[in-house]
């Protein structure tokens, strides 16, 4: 069976690192915000071209403390796109304020700029776009609409380590970004953890309090806060892999090249990257318009793959309440009925890759 991610492979070859990174914790005696997490964050928010990083509990977490520390909440509204993880979702109503979703860009499934301008309402505090499957949303365009209404754009990054947005990398490009380092992210924590990157001082400086009870020094607390802090031992696990993410992105690339110039002529529509983007290909996302079939016979031909996301967010049980009936964002549902994901990694080998394009044309051809 080719897995769609073979992270018991890539951790392996980390182990003696790891052993390192638990002795270095072990040896400190400091087991919360010590000297791994610390440096942790100097080394990502240098990776991210930000000045400031802040480790927390999960990318959740990041997104919606991003918005207490902006003190978005009830009254306010917040523009996402309606194809995305619940995460990007739950983070608005955790904050008070109000979704207003919007549909996508078919041909890379970000949040669309225009129908982003058309949303927006004397109550938009924010628009939150995600950079799917690992390419980022169209920053430039969604930045200049920001700077016209004098609103926040708030990166969900999640899946975007070390993507690249015409010469800046996610978590750079917008007021604030949200990671999660998800154990199957291209970084990720061998549990779960998540961090903000911002430029901004007195957001990171509130920040910092808000994922800690609300203090700055123990025992003294300035604001209702949260416990919300990035782990140590994850944090020197992190720090192993950060060494390696550009080399792992590059190995992420190259099977993406090898997915694109092979599956040309199999019934299916290849992901496309917008000009100025460096995709981190989180993931590599086809679309059929018999997609379960695909599925069932890749299954069959012993290749695992994955369905990012099968129910858009919209449609959930979870946000009945909001009524958006079927045929609310056309083009997300679409994407929804028909995307699968092919298995990505940078330990995914070229023998591996050419089994999986043989197995996706045998079905189309």
């Amino acid at each position: 069976m080719i897995p769609f991610l073979d992270l018991q492979g890539l951790n392996k070859s980390l182990s003696a690192e790891f052993q390192a990174g638990l002795a270095r914790v072990l040896s400190s005696g400091q087991f919360i915000l010590g000297p791994e997490v610390e440096a942790f964050e100097s080394e990502f928010a240098a990776y991210c071209q930000a000045r400031y990083c802040v480790g927390v509990a999960n990318g959740l977490d990041a997104l919606h403390l991003i918005l207490r520390a902006y003190d978005i909440g009830p009254g306010d509204e917040v523009i996402v796109p309606a194809n995305t993880f619940i995460a990007t979702w739950l983070a608005v109503s955790y904050s008070g304020a109000r979704l207003v979703p919007v549909d996508v860009v078919a041909t890379t499934g970000n949040i669309d700029p225009a129908a982003v301008e058309a949303a927006i309402t004397p109550r938009t505090r924010a628009i939150m776009p995600v950079h799917l499957y690992g390419q980022t949303a169209e920053m430039d365009r969604l930045m200049a609409i920001a700077e016209r209404h004098a609103l926040k754009v708030i990166e969900d990054a999640a899946q975007a380590h070390g993507a690249v947005h015409h010469g800046r990398r996610a978590g750079a490009l917008g007021h604030a970004a949200g990671f999660s380092f998800y154990p199957g992210k291209n970084l990720g924590a061998l549990g779960d953890g998540g961090a903000i990157t911002t430029s901004d001082p007195a957001l990171a400086e509130r920040l910092r309090m808000l994922r800690n009870y609300g203090a700055q020094r123990k025992y003294h607390n300035e604001v209702q806060g949260f416990n919300s802090r990035l782990d140590e031992l994850q944090a020197a696990f992190l720090r192993v892999k950060l060494a390696r993410l550009d080399e792992w992105n590059a190995s992420r690339a190259h099977v993406a090249e090898r997915y694109l110039a092979r599956l040309g002529d199999a019934d299916v529509v290849l992901p496309t990257v917008l000009p100025g983007n460096v995709s981190s290909w989180h993931l590599f996302v086809v679309r059929s318009e018999c997609r379960d079939l695909l599925q069932s016979r890749l299954v069959e031909a012993g290749v695992q793959t994955g369905i990012h996301y099968p129910v858009p967010p919209h449609l959930q049980p979870a946000y009945a309440e909001l009524g958006h009936a079927v045929g609310s964002f056309p083009v997300t549902e679409m994407l929804h009925r028909q995307v699968l994901s092919l298995p990505m990694g940078p330990n995914l080998s070229d023998e591996q890759v050419s089994r999986v394009v043989a197995a996706v044309s045998s079905v189309h051809n």
